[in-house]
């Protein structure tokens, strides 16, 4: 399980990268950190 949330949390910070680049929008960014949040099984971001 660790591994997963470690492989998850630096997907989340290369897209948040490519976010603040604004090689894409915040709503590419929330739907992109929607389905990595199902795909990873995490219920809940408390960093938003």
């Amino acid at each position: 399980m660790n591994h997963k949330l470690i492989r998850y949390s630096m997907q989340i910070a290369m897209i948040r990268q490519l976010l603040a680049l604004s090689l894409i929008t915040e709503n590419e960014f929330h739907l992109i950190k929607n389905k990595t949040m199902r795909d990873y099984g995490i219920i809940s971001d408390l960093t938003s």
